[in-house]
């Protein structure tokens, strides 16, 4: 039997496989690749980020989109959705320490907290660390997501049987409108704005100035997930996002740090109209003092320092004019691809 290439190409999911014969193997490529499977990526229109696979662990199909859970061989299991990577099992705990901790650190007392998306449960794991904490609510559109990952993301298992955490299946967006009380910190763990999607409207100036702002106590602190922050990708939605943000609040901090199974440095912007407390010993202390466990990337130091950028992002975010409204959106490129050799 001949080498084929078996290619899944994710539009809005899985349902296309096209089977074609790859005559540009030689056969110590054909002997080595025998039985190897790949996850690829494409980032742009001229580049792609693959990597080997174990196997296709789960896939599932909700309302919304479609759901893969992969083993993968250098990366450790990997939760994709419509075909991008979310998270992986090895180096999440990156994205996840700088999306949740420094906003709650930076608050005095924070007692609440409304995550918008984070359905894979690892945002509500981050929060319920902190001892000050009464109540985390998560609000995932998507049933089917938050039911996958409780069944197959079992280092979140704890979290999502946490009596403090509050899980919410509902529009974010709606959510917020109809619910009274007020936030200490409010999280955007959201899918990367695509066009098409209906995430896009839950970062232009609207939604922020109308909706999730009067959700914040006074000193309530705003913080969300913006996309890609590398030299040649920052100004897909990063630079836009903080000009957007930095319209409806007072204080605004761009801060970003390297994820190896993102193939990129990825950003997050933090916002309040009270001035932050950055300093890397009281952040430290405030570490010691108020979670429970140890954080493995993130210190006072590490802070400071991703909030630190080179000169051309400096710039970029410095001279942003675009504001994100319904009309005028940026997305992130693309969809995702499994190519399986067999």
């Amino acid at each position: 039997m001949g080498t084929e290439a078996v290619e899944i190409f994710f539009t809005n999911g899985f349902p296309k496989i096209c089977n074609e014969p790859d005559q540009n193997l030689n056969h110590h490529q054909k002997q080595s690749d025998h039985s190897s499977s790949w996850y690829e990526e494409a980032i742009d229109e001229d580049l792609k980020w693959s990597f080997a696979l174990n196997s296709v662990l789960q896939k599932a199909t909700s309302e919304y989109q479609d759901i893969a859970l992969l083993d993968t061989k250098r990366f450790g299991k990997v939760l994709v959705i419509d075909g991008k990577m979310q998270s992986a099992e090895i180096d999440e705990f990156i994205y996840h320490e700088c999306l949740i901790h420094p906003a709650l650190l930076c608050h005095p007392n924070p007692k609440n907290v409304f995550i918008m998306g984070g359905g894979e449960g690892s945002a509500a794991r981050e929060a319920l660390k902190h001892k000050s904490i009464e109540k985390v609510v998560m609000c995932d559109i998507d049933q089917e997501v938050v039911d996958f990952c409780r069944r197959h993301l079992t280092v979140n298992q704890d979290a999502f049987s946490n009596k403090k955490l509050n899980l919410v299946i509902n529009d974010a967006k709606a959510e917020l409108e109809k619910r009274n009380e007020k936030f200490d910190i409010i999280v955007g763990d959201l899918a990367d704005p695509v066009e098409g999607g209906p995430c896009y409207q839950l970062y232009t100036k609207s939604f922020y100035e109308r909706i999730l702002k009067p959700k914040l106590k006074d000193n309530g602190i705003f913080v969300t997930q913006a996309g890609p922050a590398g030299v040649f990708t920052h100004k897909e939605v990063f630079t836009s996002i903080y000009n957007t943000i930095r319209q409806v609040f007072k204080y605004v901090v761009a801060y970003s740090a390297h994820v190896p199974s993102f193939a990129d440095t990825w950003g997050w912007v933090m916002a309040s109209d009270q001035p932050f407390c950055i300093k890397a010993e009281e952040i430290d202390s405030r570490i010691e003092e108020r979670i429970e466990g140890e954080l493995l990337y993130l210190n006072g130091a590490a802070f400071l320092s991703s909030a630190t950028m080179n000169k051309t992002v400096s710039l970029s975010l410095l001279n942003e004019t675009h504001v994100y409204t319904e009309d005028d959106a940026r997305f992130i490129h693309g969809h995702g691809v499994a190519c399986c050799r067999i």
